[in-house]
């Protein structure tokens, strides 16, 4: 028989209640034995999402052995049910007033949906006035884990309180933590809660205690306190941050984070983010006011955001400021450690289409390391404007232009010196470094042919580029070629010391690329393979243009390697165009499991044959490219097991007869998550014939058992003028149902001088609720390639030193 009875809104005290605070990122539960402290009621329905959202225009359906009772007041006894959609409520009895309302549940009382299950001794109320008193509550979150308890709760329309109210993501046989309340209230329409009282228990140790809190309850964001950061190291000492959260808008919020540093002082940082339907953005501030370390005032100031116009512009900005040149070193938590030498920031509009890209943009570059002087930052572009075009013409040509003008600045250089503390100080000594503009044209055709097993592609370029320096600029390049001819500047002729303003060049750009695909099946060890055999050649001819007299705002050589071997330049940048009468040879070969479609095995090798010297270089006294043979690259990987994998990256210079670059990788992974790097890399400057990099790398995560764990990485670099560790990791981990420790110690490089810094890093990870301390993850997924097992396939940094760019937008595609 059918009723209109509204079930009980119990969840809405309780699901969204302490559980709300829990933290979204996933974690492991492995290690609880039960997930089930409620199971589930055979008479409820099953959970469906869709019936949840449809429930309020749903009947409820009464079912019981035994109705009894008038009309207006009946009674059921015995296996008493109500459904509505994906609602269920049991109980042994219930009495119910039609006319005014009022209700009893009494003996077992049960109810579940999608989000909750619980069960309760007894539930009175009145329909019609939505009040509700509810006893002995024990209760299991569904839709996440969580389970908990309370003496009582009431409920009045969307306002409740529970009493004496408890909340875990453990299993009551170990109740390793416990959030303990004696009242919550609880306002369903503000979407808040308010905890009096509250005692944060590990074990029976009471660890946190909060007289009062408000707390959000659903997804609307609330004022409040979010979890503090903790930290120990050698450079700040004590760091205890407290975050608190300010929701201003719907579509604005700020947080402040006053930050104590025993070293330092008390430092305010300030996040402000706001929101709308064309674009977003993010302010940061920091005010750290007069320094104990360093005696004076410091701080930063950092936007970025984004703004679609329409469909195919944007404009986009980035714009970081920080007060001194140390500011980078102290704060900055940077890969490695080490600090960036500069600080971009930029300003711009793009835009793109499905043939065409374009922009307008703008840069600048603050100096950011105390050891260097302004000399070592890039030129600014103010402006820079550019586009791309390219199109395709039926099944055999494809064209298309790159094109740029960028007007270069620079600021002015300070000179330094090192005092007799060895501080660096500025001596009252600057340089003027002029700077130009530059308009640099490539438009290219090409015709592309292939076949089931081949291809070839043909492609002809034309570079012009052209300057209009200013007149100190193109002084001192003239200088610079007299002093590489021979000629002393001082005793030379004001004519022969006037620079040209206008230099240009114009060359055509011709290549050759080819390869065929050979395949054959093979059977290793009883198991099914692809063999491939892909030989690659690629064919490069620029007639030489006399650059030397050209300026070089943005260009610089490219790291030889595998991808060199199919450039049509050896540099970035414009400024400079390689002549060329090349040949590349290479070869592939691949073993690729049949059954699953991994690749086993992967080797190549290819070298560059030099018909006649390459002749440009970035500077008059750079050593020409010889002709001869290059170096030879070759790349191995191999899945020895689908455990164990090995790497190898080889030069070997015919020159110098002897390796320009050298790398071997190997890694392990342990069954339960664990994982196991080792690599050494070894690179020689071949200009200078000198080592550049020697490092070996070795990081682990060995799990000893499923609760403990260790982690650590040494970092060391090998160079006879370095001999010591750029960083170290130790640390340990412990995990349990529904809580987890982690403990790191560090000692890192933090500067260009070498000087190193001590940290200490502790993270409680309340499964379900939050983590307090700081967020040793990040520290352990940048250290421990495959610390999560989902980055398994990044390349960890080589250098600690910013690594030569290996992209150029003016290449041909």
């Amino acid at each position: 028989m059918r009723r209109a009875f509204r079930l009980l809104p119990l969840p809405l005290g309780i699901a969204i209640c302490l559980p709300a605070m829990a933290d979204d990122k996933p974690v492991n539960w492995g290690l609880c034995p039960a997930t089930d402290v409620l199971p589930a009621f055979s008479e409820a329905p099953k959970a469906d999402p869709a019936a949840a959202a449809s429930r309020e225009q749903l009947p409820t359906d009464i079912e019981g052995n035994e109705l009894s009772g008038t009309s207006t007041i009946p009674q059921y006894q015995g296996n008493v049910v109500l459904k509505r959609g994906d609602q269920f409520m049991g109980t042994d009895n219930l009495r119910f007033d039609t006319e005014t309302g009022n209700y009893i549940a009494e003996g077992n009382v049960r109810y579940s949906d999608t989000s909750i299950r619980m069960m309760a001794e007894r539930a009175e109320g009145n329909q019609e006035a939505d009040s509700h008193k509810i006893s002995n509550i024990q209760y299991q979150l569904v839709s996440r884990r969580g389970n908990g308890g309370a003496e009582s709760i009431d409920l009045q329309g969307s306002v409740g309180q529970m009493h004496h109210s408890t909340y875990t993501t453990c299993d009551p046989s170990q109740p390793v933590w416990k959030l303990v309340a004696p009242q919550i209230e609880v306002d369903n329409e503000a979407g808040f809660g308010t905890a009096r009282n509250a005692v944060l228990r590990i074990g029976k140790v009471p660890v946190f205690y909060a007289p009062w809190f408000k707390f959000p309850i659903d997804d609307r964001r609330q004022t409040g306190l979010l979890y503090p950061k903790l930290s120990m190291s050698g450079r700040n000492g004590f760091d205890y941050a407290q975050p608190i959260y300010f929701n201003l808008a719907p579509n604005y919020d700020d947080t402040l984070s006053p930050r104590y540093m025993s070293k330092r002082g008390l430092m305010l940082d300030n996040e402000f983010r706001y929101l709308y339907s064309g674009g977003r953005g993010q302010l940061d501030t920091a005010y750290l006011p007069n320094d104990s370390l360093r005696d004076k005032d410091r701080g930063k100031v950092q936007f970025s955001g984004y703004h679609n116009i329409d469909r195919h512009w944007q404009a986009r900005a980035n714009v970081a400021w920080v007060s001194d040149e140390r500011y980078m070193e102290d704060f900055a938590n940077r890969l490695l450690g080490v600090t960036a030498s500069n600080l971009q920031s930029s300003a711009g509009l793009y835009g793109s289409g499905r043939s065409w890209t374009a922009g307008l943009m703008a840069d600048e570059w603050q100096l950011t390391d105390y050891t260097l002087t302004e000399s070592s930052l890039p030129y600014s572009r103010q402006p820079r404007l550019f586009g791309t075009w390219e199109e395709s013409y039926g099944n055999w040509f494809e064209t298309g232009v790159y094109a740029e003008a960028v007007r270069f600045t620079h600021d002015d250089i300070h000179q330094k010196r090192v005092d007799a503390d060895g501080e660096y100080v500025r001596t009252g000594q600057v340089t003027l470094k002029p700077g130009g503009s530059r308009l640099d044209i490539k438009p290219y055709i090409s015709m592309p042919l292939a076949g089931a097993s081949w291809y070839i592609t043909p492609t002809l370029a034309w570079r012009y580029t052209a300057y209009d320096l200013e007149r100190g600029l193109a002084d001192d390049i003239r200088r610079q070629n007299l002093q590489a001819a021979g000629i002393n500047p001082n005793t030379a002729t004001p004519e022969q010391l006037r620079g040209n303003t206008s230099p240009s060049r114009s060359v055509p750009i011709g290549s050759i690329d080819m390869g065929m695909f050979f395949d054959r099946e093979t059977s290793i060890g009883g198991k099914s393979y692809l063999n491939t055999l892909e030989p690659r050649l690629f064919y490069l001819n620029t007639p030489y243009r006399d650059q030397d007299d050209m300026p070089l705002f943005d260009t610089r050589a490219f790291t030889f390697s595998w991808g060199q071997l199919f450039r049509d330049s050896r540099f970035t940048g414009a400024d400079r165009q390689n002549d060329a009468n090349q040949l590349t040879t290479a070869l592939t070969t691949r073993l690729i499991r049949q059954e699953d479609g991994r690749e086993k095995l992967s080797a190549s090798i290819g070298q560059i044959t030099y018909f006649d010297d390459s002749l440009v270089t970035l500077n008059p006294n750079d050593p020409v490219v010889r002709d001869g043979k290059s170096a030879w690259v070759a790349d191995v990987n191999w899945a020895i097991t689908d455990r164990w994998t090995l790497g190898s990256t080889y030069q070997w210079n015919p020159k110098y007869r002897k390796e320009d670059l050298a790398s071997i990788r190997g890694r392990y992974l342990f069954p339960n998550d664990g994982i196991v790097n080792l690599s050494y890399r070894y690179r020689r400057n071949p200009s200078t014939n000198t080592d550049q990099l020697k490092q070996v790398d070795f990081s682990f995560l060995y799990p000893i058992n499923p609760r403990w764990s260790i982690v650590g990485r040494y970092y060391y670099s090998l160079l006879e003028a370095d001999k010591k560790p750029l960083e170290i990791i130790g640390g340990v981990q412990w995990d349990s149902c529904c809580l987890a420790v982690r403990a790191l110690a560090r000692r890192y490089v933090k500067n260009r001088e070498g000087d190193l810094n001590n940290s200490f890093q502790i993270e409680f990870v309340l499964k379900g609720l939050s983590s307090v301390g700081q967020d040793t993850d990040r520290t352990l997924r940048r250290a421990i390639l495959g610390y999560n097992r989902d980055d398994l396939y990044l390349v960890p940094p080589s250098n600690i030193e910013a690594l030569e760019d290996d992209y150029d937008p003016n290449l041909i595609p």
